[in-house]
């Protein structure tokens, strides 16, 4: 698949005019001596919503979700450190990437506990922020992430079909044409487009991409990471995506079933690139129902 041209591009639907629109705060944090960017909508202050990017992606992933999600609530998007504008490391992990994302909570304007949604490795992600420091999160949401394999990302990288040493393109067109997501599956064009035309950045010699591949030599998700949590948690499925249901159900019983599992009719793996709305919906509903009630043993 390679980025639509522009007579595809053409009158995207109202909503994501308008979600592009609402242009968000950009700032940053320093954890562990390395800048970690991030993105901010709603109001400072109010209660809110950390959103964390899968492998290789980065924040602005979200931002034709994270406009549709702000009422009453703030909410950051963040860049992991090897990821987008932020910092890059001699190494990474799990624990390090759950510390980013505590920081940009607290230094993002949120007030009282955040509730972190990540999607593929940003799930892993948030399930260690869980399991590290639950007691101060109201919840995490996890979308489409395998917690008992690994992420299609690193799966690509340890097989040498992608994210290996980052390949220079003499134009910014060049590189944006040669976008597309992994595993590859059907997108929305203007959706798409976006993605990729944030997704590259000027370098020596051209345009590359923002990551750093030195992310996938992290030591890998466990189920592990399905225990012990003092939050809430809820899991996100994609019906085709990388998920199926029985290791959904098998997350689900690992949690006690007490984890609301929910499926994202019609959408692949990268959810938020063919079934936004869907997806918008789905945490809108969520949050409804855990702004209204606590499960027993959680606060």
């Amino acid at each position: 698949m390679t980025v639509a041209a522009p007579a595809a591009l053409a009158d995207p639907p109202a909503w994501f005019t308008a979600a592009l629109a609402a242009e968000p705060a950009a700032s940053a944090v320093t954890v562990a001596d390395t800048e970690i960017c991030y993105r901010a909508w709603g109001t400072v202050g109010a209660s809110g919503l950390v959103l964390v990017h899968g492998g290789a992606a980065h924040a602005r992933w979200w931002d034709h979700i994270a406009p549709l999600l702000t009422a009453g609530r703030r909410v950051l998007a963040v860049d992991l450190s090897g990821h987008g504008d932020s910092g890059r490391r001699t190494a990474y992990s799990l624990d390090g990437w759950a510390e980013e994302v505590r920081a940009v909570a607290t230094a993002g304007g949120i007030t009282g506990p955040p509730i972190v949604i990540g999607h593929s490795m940003g799930g892993f992600v948030a399930l260690r922020a869980a399991g590290l420091f639950g007691t101060e999160l109201e919840g995490i949401v996890v979308i489409d992430s395998p917690v008992q394999d690994i992420s299609p990302e690193d799966q690509a990288a340890r097989q040498q079909r992608a994210f290996g040493p980052l390949r220079v393109y003499p134009t910014r067109e060049a590189a944006i044409g040669r976008f597309h997501p992994m595993p590859d599956q059907p997108t929305l064009p203007y959706v798409l487009h976006h993605v990729a035309d944030t997704s590259v950045r000027a370098v020596d010699g051209g345009w590359s991409w923002k990551f750093d591949p030195a992310v996938f030599g992290r030591a890998q998700g466990t189920p592990q990471l399905l225990r012990q949590l003092d939050c809430r948690v809820a899991l996100f499925y994609a019906e085709h995506g990388i998920v199926p249901p029985q290791t959904s159900e098998l997350m689900y019983d690992s949690l006690g079933q007490l984890a609301p599992l929910i499926e994202i009719p019609a959408a692949g793996h990268h959810v938020m690139l063919d079934q936004p709305i869907a997806l918008v919906t789905a945490i809108r509903t969520l949050l409804a129902d855990w702004e209204h009630s606590h499960p027993l043993g959680v606060r």
